[in-house]
């Protein structure tokens, strides 16, 4: 059984990101993976204070919730990364849970990475916040499977009824068989 870790960034609760977010979730434990959600907002994790204490012990200096998650990432098969997208960029949350990847960058590689990237503008628009995205993943050495493109969306819920719904379905339902 894969284990599938979604990790929404969205600091908003149930809105667009949260939506595709469950989807994806709800689909990948429909095909037979255990999936498990993760809201940033729901923890403590501050930024990275780029001291390097963390290349001679593999640790963090910071005591937070960054430990925990850094612990479930590193044992999920599966990430699916989700992300509303302000002035074209990921959210300051996602920037500042990446940042925390360096104690253990070696070691989160070999996973397949989906992305939710959600916002007012098209795919254009969103398109630099997905790239990127697929940057920090492919130097990790993980495998980017594909994008839900949540476009034209902002009000909470307006992504429903989209083809971005159906979209992260799908995605979910195969991440749980691509290997």
């Amino acid at each position: 059984m894969r284990k599938v870790l979604v990790i929404s960034s969205s600091p908003r609760k149930d809105g667009n990101s949260d939506v595709l977010c469950h989807e994806f979730a709800a689909a990948a434990r429909a095909s037979g993976a255990a999936a498990e959600e993760v809201a940033l907002r729901d923890l403590s994790i501050g930024p990275c204070r780029a001291c390097y204490g963390c290349w001679s012990t593999q640790r963090c200096v910071l005591r937070d919730d960054m430990a925990s998650l850094l612990e479930k990432i590193a044992a999920a098969d599966v990430l699916c990364v989700a992300t509303p997208v302000y002035f074209g960029l990921p959210c300051g949350q996602l920037k500042v849970m990446i940042d925390r990847l360096l104690p253990f960058w070696q070691a989160l590689g070999g996973k397949d990475v989906y992305l939710v990237v959600t916002g007012h503008d098209g795919r254009r628009g969103l398109s630099h916040a997905a790239d990127d995205l697929r940057l920090v993943f492919e130097n990790l050495g993980d495998t980017v499977r594909g994008v839900v493109w949540g476009e034209r969306v902002w009000q909470k819920g307006e992504v429903v009824g989209t083809v971005a719904v159906a979209e992260a379905r799908r995605l979910g339902a195969r991440a749980a068989h691509v290997a």
